[in-house]
């Protein structure tokens, strides 16, 4: 990560130059370093590695009587606390959590992500605004955790099918060629939530699978090299509200989820995750042909 913020930063330094001294060579007449500006339409692409903010407080909540209200504790016939071994932030590698010495939990997953993008700015003065329409793909994964006494696992997960956006962006060029620009607008994805668990004495449902609106928001440096590429970096910040899934266990009668002489119901219990919003960062290179 740390090589490939460094190779960017060589490159928007040495790029301004060569773009200058590119220009001056398409048109002799023209004077060094400036270009056509930043008005019309482009297509291009975009790639880069995106990282997700530490949810490391992230649990699961319980609906033992089914009443729409989450945070009831889940009890074992005895009474006690069935999720007293407590929750981890990503993904078990084990039926015992790390606090009775289990191996506890991946890491959440960061990586790569790629779009591909068409837009249209228009230039008046130094002042450049527009739109940009994105479709792609994220390769980051979201899990959370919770152990049971029993002892098991319980694992909710999200991550990213696809994403599409349309953003306005809005900037400063100072010479035509380099642009410095903000960018906003609604997205729109498929977050695709899963859940897994070490046992099998209880079956579960999943519901509240669904596509999901959310915004982008984040700015970056463009420069043209010649009349008709432009290469730069870009940094987007994504958010989602996650709070639909669920997860019901169910039968058979007196386990832990569906024990009904001690607060819950014959019915099951239902699971959602604590964290309510899916959000990650993205810094990405850009590249766009410009007609």
């Amino acid at each position: 990560m740390k090589a490939y913020l460094l190779a960017a930063a060589t490159l928007l330094v040495a790029v301004p130059a060569a773009a200058q001294d590119m220009g001056a060579q398409d048109n002799p007449n023209r004077d060094p370093g400036v270009s056509r500006g930043f008005s019309g339409i482009y297509v291009g692409a975009s790639g880069g590695y995106d990282v997700q903010p530490n949810d490391g407080g992230s649990t699961i909540l319980f609906d033992r009587n089914l009443d729409g209200r989450f945070g009831d504790s889940v009890l074992t016939g005895a009474g006690a606390n069935a999720f007293a071994p407590g929750f981890c932030n990503g993904e078990a590698q084990g039926a015992q959590g790390p606090q009775n010495g289990g191996p506890g939990c991946r890491n959440d997953k960061d990586g790569w992500s790629y779009n591909a993008r068409v837009g249209f700015d228009t230039q008046v003065g130094r002042i450049v605004y527009g739109v940009v329409g994105e479709f792609g793909k994220t390769n980051i994964t979201d899990s959370v955790t919770g152990f049971s006494s029993t002892p098991a696992n319980y694992v909710m997960t999200r991550e990213i099918d696809w994403e599409a956006a349309v953003r306005a962006r809005a900037g400063y060029t100072p010479n035509d060629s380099t642009l410095f620009y903000g960018t906003f607008g609604p997205s729109y994805a498929r977050i695709d939530r899963d859940f897994s668990s070490s046992q099998s004495t209880n079956s579960f449902t999943q519901s509240g699978k669904r596509n999901q609106f959310g915004f982008q928001g984040g700015g970056g440096i463009e420069q043209r090299i010649g009349d008709n590429f432009s290469i730069g970096m870009e940094y987007v910040y994504h958010q989602y509200r996650d709070n639909d899934f669920r997860v019901r266990a169910a039968g058979p009668a007196g386990t832990p989820f569906t024990n009904a002489t001690n607060g819950g119901t014959v019915n099951g219990t239902d699971f959602r995750r604590s964290d309510e919003q899916f959000r990650w960062h993205s810094l990405r290179a850009t590249a766009a042909f410009r007609f």
